[in-house]
């Protein structure tokens, strides 16, 4: 087995509020230095399943953008099994840019090959597929951010004792995995949200083929559209981190944390609420997105 359990609870932290109802953050950044937050139940299972099979020539490809947390996770799994990995790069545009990417560059220092496909290509993930699974009959072949019945499977590791207690689970969303599983393995009691990182009509119906469960809702936290960042995404996550001492990444994380707390200044939750939102990691993409930052003469993330 190569990924493990973790030997010690990963830390609930609260987030003190001046309201009658309590906050916390569960933080799975913390689980692993280089296999962050969800990924890394998103793929245990998966890879773990995958090497009990003993494959002769073992290979992982997946799929993903160019700052992909996901990505980043793969090749370190690759890294650390020494596992070949191939990542399919949505656009053909960074085939000679890769170098000025820090995703892509910890990918490549990871040992992982990188294929890099156009937008209409990568729209057809599927039909890749199964042109990569002809050529590599042996490959395990993990959808774009992790997100199959395995990766559900493995999210149910982020439920425990010490989230019982909780009224609402919260969770950002972009593929869907992390809120299927939270949302298929909570309480009966418990409600889950889902902040969307990304405007997809379908995900709604993808949440629910995977948990067959209607106990979650979904709220829009794209704060212009994936991958945008505004000065006042900024302005939060930096004080956020002053405050509290945790960092938010502002693709997933630091965005449903700001729409939490636009939820509570609005009186969403009941009093004497008591919320849990998970820490999903990704903090690999904060150098990226102050990359992107700097050339727009824009503040920085610190």
């Amino acid at each position: 087995m190569l990924l493990q359990l973790p030997t010690e609870p990963i830390p609930i932290q609260e987030i003190p509020i001046h309201k009658n109802i309590q906050l916390f953050i569960k933080r799975e950044d913390q689980i692993h230095s280089l296999i962050s937050g969800n990924k890394y139940w998103k793929l245990f299972h998966n890879v773990n399943h995958y090497l009990a099979k003993n494959p002769d020539n073992p290979y992982i490809i997946t799929f993903g953008g160019a700052f992909s947390n996901h990505i980043a996770a793969v090749s370190a799994v690759g890294s650390l099994a020494g596992i070949p990995t191939l990542g399919i790069i949505r656009g053909e545009e960074l085939q000679h840019k890769w170098r000025d990417n820090p995703t892509l560059l910890f990918a490549k220092r990871n040992g992982m090959n990188l294929k890099f496909v156009t937008r209409e290509e990568y729209r057809h993930k599927e039909k890749l597929t199964e042109f990569l699974q002809q050529e590599f009959p042996e490959a395990l072949i993990v959808p774009e951010g992790g997100t199959n019945e395995d990766a559900v499977e493995g999210v149910k590791m982020m439920l425990n004792e010490q989230t019982k207690d909780f009224d609402y689970l919260c969770t950002a969303v972009g593929t869907g995995g992390t809120i299927a599983g939270i949302s298929k393995f909570c309480e009966e009691n418990q409600k889950v949200i889902g902040f969307k990182a990304v405007d997809d009509t379908s995900l709604e119906n993808k949440i629910f083929e995977l948990t067959l469960r209607q106990n979650f809702n979904l709220i829009d936290s794209c704060f212009g559209g994936y991958g945008k960042i505004n000065d006042g995404n900024v302005r939060f996550i930096n004080d956020f981190k002053e405050r509290y001492g945790i960092p938010l990444e502002p693709i997933y994380t630091g965005k449903m944390m700001e729409k939490v707390f636009e939820l509570i200044e609005e009186d969403y939750f009941p009093e004497n609420s008591r919320i849990l939102c998970f820490h999903t990691g990704g903090l690999q993409g904060i150098e990226g997105a102050n990359l992107l930052l700097e050339k727009q003469n824009r503040n920085l993330i610190i």
